[in-house]
């Protein structure tokens, strides 16, 4: 699954997500992935700051899994 797949699953859920790329941060951080709202509740907030988008990624993936959301359900 792409980024994109992932944040159009995310859309149908009610969640709102943005994807950065940022070539003024820290090499290490320049990638960030941020979710929340809809399937994952309203007071939710996901975060993720890495070095790579396949990084943020799985870092989303993985905190989908804990929530009990899978977008391959």
């Amino acid at each position: 699954m792409d980024i994109v797949e992932l944040m159009e699953w995310l859309i149908q859920q009610g969640c709102w997500a943005v994807f950065k790329a940022d070539g003024e941060r820290t090499p290490g951080t320049r990638w960030m992935v941020m979710v929340s709202g809809g399937a994952l509740g309203r007071d939710s907030f996901f975060r993720s700051d890495r070095a790579s988008p396949d990084a943020c990624l799985q870092d989303l993936l993985d905190h989908l899994e804990t929530a009990g959301l899978s977008p391959f359900a």
